[in-house]
């Protein structure tokens, strides 16, 4: 019995799962301006990806690089979502005017 379809396709629901939070509290703590970081993330764990050869790690690393690509779009979708009120907005990101014009 082949159970690596099993194993990367829980890996591929927990990573995604993992993803979500980072999102909202990357947003909340850091904002927008950290997408370079899930960018370099991204490159390196879809990088690594390829060199490996056990399936399994190959495709967890993939999947792990391109939900932190995803992530750059949900960051700005997230900044949306809280001027929307969706989500709570962080109190400290708004001691310059830029920012607080940002949320207003």
């Amino acid at each position: 019995m082949n159970m690596q379809g099993i194993v990367i396709g829980v890996a591929a629901f927990l990573i995604i799962g993992i993803f979500h939070p980072i999102v909202i509290k990357t947003e909340y703590y850091i904002g927008k301006k950290i997408w370079p970081m899930f960018l370099l993330g991204g490159i390196l764990f879809i990088g690594a990806s390829v060199l490996i050869e056990n399936q399994i790690i190959c495709a967890i690393l993939g999947v792990t690089g391109f939900s932190c690509l995803w992530s750059i779009h949900e960051i700005f979708e997230q900044e949306k979502r809280v001027k929307k009120g969706w989500f709570p907005r962080n109190p400290n990101k708004l001691k310059t005017n830029k920012t607080k014009q940002q949320y207003l």
